[in-house]
């Protein structure tokens, strides 16, 4: 039905105007019905209505319901689920919204509402406003955390890059990748950018990566990104699904999408926000004539650090060559006998000068004593005198033994290092052997007395006369020559093992 353009003049507020033109008696339904036809009939089909939300309430179904109301009215409204799953905004209590639809009266409670198709928040766009909400709701829970964000490696193997085929970001992304790190692998998931299915396919495209990341030879960095647009083509980049494949990623993500004034939900989530395609092919690879000067330049000075220590270690060894132990040897042994005979007669003749001491003062005191006590105290004291020297003596003799042995094992150690001593070792270890072999040869043991018989024609040594025949030619070697002999007469002899 075909209805005219709403106009609030053409509406008749007399109740003259309204009442039927019969006077019969209506039952509710028909009263109901009447209200119904009026309202279709005289109101509009599309009513924009201005409101602020109260009462919100998502069904189970899907369907809304909820109240828009001004300073001194209410008005019932429905959202049917149809509707509902276009909004891009979540609808809250307090928010003023202009809501679009249809006036309609639900008959079973005589209640008239608006049943709206389409609802836009009022001041900012409803883009604007769920970009917003979405913002503060994962920023709540800690998906824009820098420090959850993934390093990008400095040299990547393979690059994947999730965008459209037709789009002109793939062709930026490939002709830079090519230019600067022309060695890299790339991977091309093709994938809407913008549309209803948009966002399932991006998502969808960051999660197949990770997990099939090993049998693809192992992605180093997924770029995720389109090129410029409105809000509403970049939109797909602002859906929660990307958001969240994005922080589950275990590769590391840049994020190019739009301009570099455009900013994405996904570039909020991204380990690195690119302003553009070109920018994250770039943040993506190091410059290959930029690392070809790096290694020169690190090889160069690996080169200086390498020379100068060799040098310092040819210094050190060259002085340590240097030293007189190392060039003569056998001075610093000279210098240390030396150094012990000096101790030695140094000692020896601290003990005599001590000794004639002592005997110097004994004297004095014996003078001393014959002086002023009788002969039994001088005798007494001429025997303790005569002990005395005598232990002195026996100490001053156990340690000319001790310095002596002392000297004699410094002799033999010394003299055991010594190049002279060490071959005369060698040479005697040799003939040892060599008496050893000589004694186990045959020869050593023919010349001990003994015989050795063996076949003719070269058959071996005779071990049992089962090995000879009556008249056969056998050889017997003595110490002084060989004797032939033929054989007469075999004779099997048992060996004698005891009583």
């Amino acid at each position: 039905m075909t209805r005219p353009p709403f106009d609030p003049n053409l509406i008749k507020t007399s109740a003259d105007e309204v009442r039927p033109a019969f006077a019969a008696t209506l039952t509710v339904t028909q009263l109901t019905q009447l209200i119904k036809r009026t309202l279709e009939e005289r109101l509009p089909s599309t009513i924009q209505v201005i409101g602020q939300i109260s009462n919100f309430k998502r069904h189970s179904s899907g369907h809304l319901y909820f109240v828009l109301k001004d300073e001194r009215s209410e008005l019932s409204c429905v959202m049917w689920r149809s509707d509902a799953v276009r909004l891009k905004f979540n609808a809250t209590d307090g928010l003023e919204v202009i809501a679009t639809g249809h006036i309609d009266l639900f008959e079973r409670s005589g209640r008239y509402q608006l049943y709206a198709r389409r609802i836009e928040p009022r001041g900012v766009g409803a883009l604007e406003l769920a970009f917003r909400q979405l913002r503060g709701k994962l920023e709540n829970e800690g998906l824009f955390d820098p420090t959850r964000k993934c390093a990008l490696p400095r040299f990547p193997r393979r690059i994947a890059v999730v965008t459209s085929l037709d789009g002109a970001a793939l062709r930026d992304i490939l002709q830079t990748l090519l230019r600067r790190f022309p060695c890299v692998d790339v991977l091309v998931y093709p994938v809407a950018v913008q549309g209803p299915s948009a966002a399932g396919e991006i998502a969808s495209a960051v999660a197949l990566l990770n997990a099939n990341s090993d049998q693809l030879g192992g992605i180093d960095v997924i770029i995720v990104g389109r090129g410029g647009g409105s809000l509403e083509d970049l939109w797909a980049f602002n859906e929660e699904v990307v958001a969240r494949a994005i922080f589950d990623s275990r590769i590391p993500v840049i994020s190019a999408v739009g301009h570099e004034t455009d900013v994405t939900i996904s570039d909020l989530v991204a380990d690195v926000r690119a302003a553009t395609p070109t920018a994250a092919a770039e943040l993506a690879t190091p410059v290959r004539d930029e690392l070809t000067s790096d290694l020169a330049r690190t090889a160069r000075l690996l080169l200086r650090h390498l020379t100068h220590a060799i040098a310092l270690r040819r210094a050190s060894l060259t002085a340590v060559c240097e030293r007189s132990a190392i060039r003569r040897p056998l001075d610093v042994v000279q210098r240390r006998d030396e150094i012990v005979d000096d101790l030695n007669t140094r000692m020896q003749q601290g003990l005599i000068n001590r000794m004639h001491h002592l005997h110097r003062k004994l004297g004095a005191m014996e003078i001393t004593v014959l002086r002023i006590a009788p002969q039994a105290f001088t005798a007494q004291l001429r025997e303790r005198i005569a002990a005395a020297e005598h232990r002195m003596e026996r100490s001053v003799t156990r340690n000319v033994h001790h310095w002596e042995r002392r000297l004699n094992d410094r002799a033999a150690r010394f003299a055991d290092i010594h190049p002279k001593r060490r071959w005369e070792r060698l040479s005697d270890r040799i003939d040892q052997m060599t008496r050893r072999l000589e004694a186990l040869s045959h020869n050593s043991v023919l010349r001990r007395g003994f015989t050795l018989t063996r076949l003719s024609r070269g058959r071996g040594l005779l071990r049992s006369p089962t090995q000879v025949r009556d008249g056969e030619l056998i050889v017997t070697d003595t110490a002084g020559g060989s004797v032939e002999s033929r054989v007469v007469n075999l004779k099997q002899m048992e060996l004698f093992d005891g009583p």
